[in-house]
């Protein structure tokens, strides 16, 4: 009874009748629900009893912080003031996922001009004892400098090794004269959903921050990144989270954080990592050759839904319908076709369609794969000798191509020929000069990339490299320059302005 009186003296009959419409029958149920609490023996070591065996305890997530914690970092970045900023304006600009973003920082206000700006604000980790540490490419992207902060608050400047745009992924060095704590990498192919995992970086760059949840799912195809089955969880993550590692409770890294899922801006839920396993592929080229090569067959492909099912004999929806194939691409010389429906690769199942590019992705190019299809409700099998994604062909490119510095865009381009036209999956009659290296200067400023096709410039068509030179040198000064850019069959236009 003195717990019961306890709630009727701070509450008061009175105040409890604001609250309920029956204050008389609640306030009994309090009275007997508290006074069975009271009546309740007290456990001792006499009456205790032992935890049923299938009683899970929570994990113990500090222990976890202090172990793997050293090996966490943060970056920020640094970039020389850009005053021209170019804009792309084209179809299909309002068809981007608004809903998935990647937090590239904290936000920082401008720097005076002419001094250098802070750019973003994210997490790394150090997978190696002489300094080699991962974070995503969206925190370094189009940086100067970059920072990373230790542990002990030491501060060392990184080199880029390499970056891979598709999976989000950017590879740092920092010159160390002692050993570093490393992280462990775990095998994200063992994870399973409604784990308890947890998340270490700088949300806000609050540094050391630990947030902690479940995985959700596994193998995440998102409309932005078709190249990586992403981990869902419910990890709180934020602005300053990018990059950093998502834990398992045995302290090792199963992936790393890179997106959210959001209406209004802010962390609603959901969030996605790139898998451990991705991550080790990625980083054995990013350290050898310092860009990623992925697996290329050629095809358009759809989802199979009940009635696509029913139409091609399917017992259920599966597999990846081909739309279209390319012509010359890997698919179209091995003789596959339209309303071929891909259900295996190299034995591998493929239920959805957005499987089938990660399956290919991970393939050497050069290599022979193993297709099962179905066609006319027939199952057939073909081999196909699998090409280079285009767009990474154009990064090892910019890597072994010396640019021509004397240009004034800072660009290097060579004409769009037809094999260029079959990598790039351009229509035939498209015509221009294709961007295949960048050093600093305007070009990389305003958003240029390679694989890029110019085909207008300063209002003027320009189809040779010749005719290219020409209008490059007679650009003006000082005044707004259009120039007409397809990137993945989409047509966009940029504007900027030339000082010299």
């Amino acid at each position: 009874m003195k717990v019961g009186k306890t709630i009727l003296m701070r509450g008061g009959m009175k105040g409890i009748s604001h609250l309920f419409k029956k204050p008389l029958q609640l306030v009994g149920t309090c009275l007997l629900t508290t006074q069975l609490v009271a009546a309740a023996p007290v456990p001792t070591s006499a009456n205790m009893q032992p935890p049923p065996a299938n009683m899970q305890i929570l994990p113990d997530f500090a222990t976890l912080f202090e172990q793997a914690s050293p090996a966490v970092v943060n970056i920020s970045t640094l970039s020389s003031p850009k005053n021209n900023r170019s804009q792309f304006y084209g179809p299909g600009a309002e068809d981007l996922p608004e809903i998935f973003r990647r937090y590239f920082g904290v936000p920082i206000p401008d720097e005076p001009s002419g001094r250098p700006q802070p750019m973003s604000l994210g997490s790394g980790f150090i997978i190696s004892e002489d300094g080699y540490i991962l974070t995503n490419n969206h925190v370094v992207d189009g940086a100067d400098t970059i920072i990373v902060r230790l542990s002990d608050r030491s501060e060392k400047t990184a080199e880029l090794i390499g970056a891979d745009k598709r999976s989000d992924l950017a590879l740092l060095k920092i010159k160390v004269d002692r050993t570093l704590p490393v992280v462990k990498m775990g095998n994200s192919d063992e994870v399973r959903p409604g784990e308890w995992v947890a998340a270490i970086g700088s949300p806000f760059n609050f540094e050391y921050s630990i947030t902690k949840g479940i995985v959700s799912a596994k193998n995440r195809s998102l409309p932005s990144d078709s190249y990586v089955p992403f981990i869902q969880t419910d990890v709180p993550i934020n602005p300053g989270n990018s990059g950093g590692p998502l834990f398992n409770m045995n302290g090792e890294v199963i992936g790393i954080n890179s997106q959210i899922f959001t209406r209004s801006g802010g962390f609603m839920g959901l969030s996605f990592a790139i898998p451990a396993d991705h991550v080790s592929w990625a980083v054995a080229q990013l350290k050898d050759k310092g860009y990623v090569t992925r697996g290329w067959l050629g095809v358009a492909i759809q989802e199979v839904d009940r009635d696509l099912a029913e139409s091609f004999g399917l017992d259920k929806p599966m597999g990846a319908l081909i739309s279209q194939v390319v012509p010359g691409g890997p698919a179209d010389k091995a003789r596959l076709q339209p309303g071929d429906v891909i259900v295996k690769l190299n034995g591998r199942d493929i239920l959805r369609s957005g499987s089938l590019p990660m399956a290919v992705g991970v393939i050497s190019p050069g290599d022979k794969a193993e297709v099962e299809l179905i066609r006319n409700g027939k199952r057939k099998t073909l081999k196909v000798e699998v090409g280079e994604l285009p767009e990474e062909h154009a990064s090892r490119t910019e890597k072994k191509a010396k640019v021509d510095t004397s240009n004034r865009l800072g660009i290097q381009v060579e004409t769009l020929d037809d094999d260029y036209r079959n990598k790039l999956r351009l229509e035939d009659d498209t015509r221009g000069v294709v961007v295949t290296s960048l050093a600093s200067g305007i070009g990389r400023s305003i958003g240029l990339r390679q694989g890029d096709v110019i085909t207008h410039l300063n209002n003027q068509p320009v189809e040779t490299l010749k005719e290219f030179d020409e209008t490059v040198r007679e650009l003006p000064k000082n005044r707004s320059i259009s120039m007409r850019v397809v990137r993945q069959g989409r047509p966009a236009y940029i504007s900027f302005r030339l000082t010299d």
